[in-house]
């Protein structure tokens, strides 16, 4: 009978680099949020350099003896997708490249075990009970001890280990927050590094703002943050606005909110939305673009957009003349950028993150309140902002669906679906949730546009642009741009030109059937 090997440290690497810091933060985070999912009160991090010693305890709910046993298995984890920071099981399990040793204790309820574990070799993992118990845990919660291999590791360093608790936990600080956060940690979270709490950081002398998001016309906030702007640049760590779920920041600065202040150095933020745990990543590094997750991201980030542009508008930093006429020539080539993306997600599936659809030619976008049956039910969008409470309004019926008969025709082809948005002022306009095109000045960059989650985001300051503008073939200009940007998101470098080709092709196509172009005979 044959046998199925597994090179483990292969796996362990594989995993490591799809982490985007360093091993030593990503195993530091990986805990903390395992702690944190088991609903501790109180984590203590104790760093013991002479031994190459890094201990993290909890009091949480613990691990019962099969629990523990199971928790040794790769990727093997009970947590519920949304409903905390983990759930993939990798854990502290990156800890066996560095460590010689990782020693778990762990007490719930009368079970009280502990095991140690380690990578020998390259496709052996052992670990064994110890008979023995560290006894550094008290009623109740999980002890994990890394003995480093190397005894200059930055986890032996308590000024390091301060740090990536506050950069990657800074909502669990902020008392602004507790509205959204308490529900989640009833009891609050403390933190200390070598018995000594970590205190919040001394408040930015700035002008401040807080921002509310509601989704699904919900009385309580889906999302809750805040906007500060200073007199002087900010440092490069504080600008632009942080996006965190359940108090752990996923993305930093303005590129993931396709929003960009004229002063984007003076301007930071922080937003947290515990609706979009379900949305992570793997590496809870960044959020899922497609299917049904992808489009409840794009739904609160379309939502929190128009929160933060509201605030920027506000403060006199609103798009100028200019820059609306950018967006207005831009949308006549959005809208048959759409039509292009769905014929060609069929020959390059990866586009298939920037448009969803299904039968009849529809877009689909299962998010807020559908219930079974409901797959392609809308959402609608209420925002607050600049310190403003924006009473929700009252729930809408439905309306009674429409008797089909058996003659009815197949459903047409319609353009990109408008979810209606329902703004601090009341009235409604369309949202678009497809890719859209942007514009910034990149004088030192060759490249024409790129592509930052549903984005392209198009050169101006490029030679190419500017004639394209002289000669008036900016519509043509934006096309390539588009093809450009998305060549190396669906296809190997040896087929760009055929993608732009094809593109291009199916773009013209596309602009032959349009009401427009028949008017104008083209």
């Amino acid at each position: 009978m044959g046998q199925t090997r597994v090179d483990l440290r292969h796996l362990l690497e594989d995993l490591r680099d799809a982490y985007p810091g360093s091993i030593e933060e990503t195993i530091l985070t990986e805990i903390v949020a395992n702690s944190l999912d088991s609903g501790a009160r109180t984590i203590s991090v104790t760093v013991d350099p002479a031994s190459a010693v890094l201990t993290v305890v909890d009091d949480g709910s613990g691990m019962r003896r099969r629990e523990l046993a199971r928790y040794h298995d790769l990727a093997t984890s009970t947590k519920t997708r949304g409903k905390g920071i983990g759930f993939a099981g990798v854990g502290v399990k990156l800890g066996l490249l560095i460590c010689k040793d990782v020693i778990t204790e762990t007490r719930s309820g009368a079970a009280h075990v502990a095991t140690s574990w380690s990578l020998n070799g390259r496709h052996k993992a052992p670990w064994h009970w110890l008979a023995t118990l560290p006894g550094v845990i008290g009623e109740r919660g999980t002890a994990i001890q890394l003995h480093l291999g190397h005894p200059l590791s930055p986890l032996l360093d308590a000024g390091f280990v301060e740090t990536v608790i506050r950069r990657h936990f800074e909502p669990l600080f902020d008392a602004r927050l507790a509205p959204i956060l308490t529900p989640l940690y009833r009891h609050g979270i403390v933190f200390s590094v070598d018995g000594r709490p970590i205190e919040p950081d001394p408040p930015v002398v700035a002008e401040q703002a807080d921002l509310l998001v509601r989704l699904s016309r919900k009385r309580k906030p889906s999302a809750v943050g805040w906007l500060m702007r200073t007199a002087a640049p900010l440092p490069e760590e504080r600008r632009g606005l942080a996006v965190s779920t359940y108090g752990k920041v996923i993305k930093r600065g303005w590129e993931w909110l396709g929003v960009t202040p004229s002063q984007a150095e003076r301007i930071g933020g922080l937003i947290e939305a515990p609706g979009l745990a379900e949305c992570l990543t793997l590496n809870k590094g960044d959020f899922i673009r497609s299917g049904a997750r992808g489009a409840i991201y794009l739904a609160y980030r379309r939502a929190i957009q128009e929160a933060v542009v509201a605030q920027f508008a506000a403060w006199g930093d609103a798009q100028d003349a200019d820059e609306r006429e950018q967006r207005r020539a831009a949308r006549p080539v959005e809208r048959d950028l759409e039509n292009v993306l769905i014929n060609l997600a069929d020959d390059f599936p990866m586009l298939a993150s920037l448009v969803e659809r299904r039968l009849g030619g529809q877009r689909k976008l299962p998010i807020g309140g559908a219930g079974r049956g409901q797959a392609g039910a809308g959402v609608n969008v209420s925002i607050g902002a600049t310190n403003t409470e924006v009473a929700p309004p009252e729930a809408e019926s439905p309306p009674a669906p429409e008797p089909s008969t058996a003659d009815e025709p197949p459903e047409p082809q319609v353009p990109p679906v408008e979810l209606p948005d329902v703004g601090a002022d009341g009235p409604r306009r369309p949202a678009r949730y497809g890719l859209m095109i942007h514009y910034e000045s990149r004088p030192e960059d060759p490249g024409l546009a790129r592509l930052v989650d549903t984005v392209v985001w198009v050169n101006e300051a490029h030679p190419a642009y500017t004639r394209a503008l002289t000669s008036r073939s900016e519509g043509y200009h934006l096309a390539l741009c588009v093809a450009m940007a998305l060549a190396p998101l669906v296809t190997e470098a040896s087929n760009y030109p055929a993608f732009i080709t094809e593109f291009l092709r199916r773009w013209g196509k596309a602009l032959e059937k349009t009401p427009r172009a028949r008017r104008l005979g083209r």
